[in-house]
């Protein structure tokens, strides 16, 4: 939960001020309640969009996050569930459609991981479950969310730095945030003919939620310290290039591209 981490992270775009980017859009974010995708929803709200995030039981953080969209005057839907289960992907679609009267934009955001110490130690059930929520939930939460998209509307995905480098501890983890990348390129082509543009958000450590419920305690002592910038991102310095990468006015030709936001370091290639 967000209100028991120390420190808290920025994540509610304070001192933000919008341009009307995505004026009369409507998202659906999923992962919403807290960290990245909290920062992204009250972005979009900033700019315009009416937005549904989809987010699995931390309904104190998803109340938080909706009562800072709605302070934007915007309309936020609230969609509980476990996205690992393949009908809830579909029903996230159908209640944001009718919550919001259609679907624009898409943010897939939603992850899990657990740290092990070896290869072995990954069950196949840990695996199974780590890609039905981090990579099998972005292909069917989009499969759903095609019929309602067009000429002008946008995807943008979350991947990662182990993504591009992977993780001995994060193995199943970084598996599919390669596999986020590698299918934003390929659903890019796909899409483009119909107008339909893809793109990816690749961070380095952020600090959200995430972090500490997950990781061992020394870990998270001195977290992001290993970057350039010798610190971790905060979710509110990622929330503007999911901004740039949605909004036909910053990015109308841009599709098929990963924004590695990574605090200085760089990737061979």
């Amino acid at each position: 939960m967000t209100e028991a981490m120390t420190p808290k992270p920025k994540d509610s775009m304070e001192g933000y001020e919008g341009r009307g980017l995505l004026k009369d859009r409507r998202a659906l974010i999923t992962g919403g309640d807290s960290g990245i995708g909290r920062a992204v929803a009250i972005a979009f709200a900033k700019e315009g969009a009416d937005v549904a995030i989809a987010y699995l039981e931390e309904h104190e953080d998803a109340e938080r996050t909706a009562e800072l969209v709605e302070a934007e005057r915007r309309q936020c839907a609230l969609l509980p569930g476990d996205l690992a289960d393949r009908d809830h992907c579909r029903e996230v679609v159908d209640q944001t459609v009718k919550a919001l009267g259609g679907l624009d934009l898409l943010v897939n955001n939603i992850a899990t991981q657990t740290p092990v110490e070896r290869p072995e130690d990954i069950s196949d059930e840990q695996w199974e479950h780590t890609f039905n929520v981090n990579m099998h939930s972005f292909h069917r939460v989009t499969r759903a969310a095609l019929p309602h998209m067009g000429e002008g509307d946008a995807i943008v995905n979350c991947a990662s730095v182990n993504g591009l480098r992977g993780n001995k501890t994060l193995i199943d983890y970084s598996a599919t945030k390669g596999a986020i990348i590698a299918w934003t390129y390929s659903m890019a082509q796909a899409l483009a003919p119909r107008g339909i543009r893809v793109n990816c958000v690749a961070p380095g450590p952020v600090w959200t939620p995430l972090i500490p419920s997950t990781l061992p305690e020394d870990h998270v002592e001195g977290f992001g310290s290993n970057t350039p910038m010798g610190r971790p991102a905060e979710p509110d310095e990622l929330a503007p290039s999911f901004v740039f990468l949605a909004s036909n006015t910053m990015s109308s030709f841009i599709t098929g591209e990963v924004i590695a936001a990574l605090g200085g370091e760089t990737m061979p290639g």
